[in-house]
């Protein structure tokens, strides 16, 4: 019986530890499906401007500035004002990004301004705006304007 009682006693203690102190990787994959900025992964990524392909050194650069960016707060999209968040008076042209997460088809459009970078993104049936500041996106892309 008291071997019952020791062996639960270390299972019990293995678990509670186990729970409280996971490991960095299941800790960082739990946080990536509820992250709002996700990383861009180079090779399922298809970046459009006006209808064309950014390639090799653009796209490489582009991503690179994509991922570096500091997030600066989320809009909320408020039902039946979607066009108005894909159409905005003063963004210019986006920028197209599709890419996959997971077997998720994800759209993310970019719009530069003067002193942030909108990017709305689109997937499923589920559509979400936020902001986000990176010196390299709106110097080095002014074609997006």
């Amino acid at each position: 019986m008291t071997w019952i009682f020791i062996l639960s006693l270390v299972l019990a203690g293995s678990v509670k530890i186990i729970l409280t102190c996971p490991p960095t990787s299941a800790v960082e994959w739990l946080l990536s499906k509820f992250e709002l900025h996700s990383k861009l992964q180079e090779a399922s990524t298809i970046i459009t401007l006006d209808g064309k392909r950014l390639e090799g050194e653009d796209k490489q650069e582009f991503i690179h500035s994509f991922n570096e960016a500091t997030f600066l707060e989320r809009y909320y999209v408020h039902p039946g004002n979607e066009k108005l968040i894909l159409q905005p008076d003063n963004g210019g042209t986006p920028l197209v990004i599709d890419t996959k997460r997971g077997k998720i088809n994800v759209k993310l459009f970019v719009y530069r301004y003067e002193d942030h970078v909108d990017v709305v993104k689109q997937y499923r049936k589920k559509m979400l705006a936020y902001s986000v500041r990176s010196d390299s996106l709106q110097r080095t892309f002014p074609a997006m304007v």
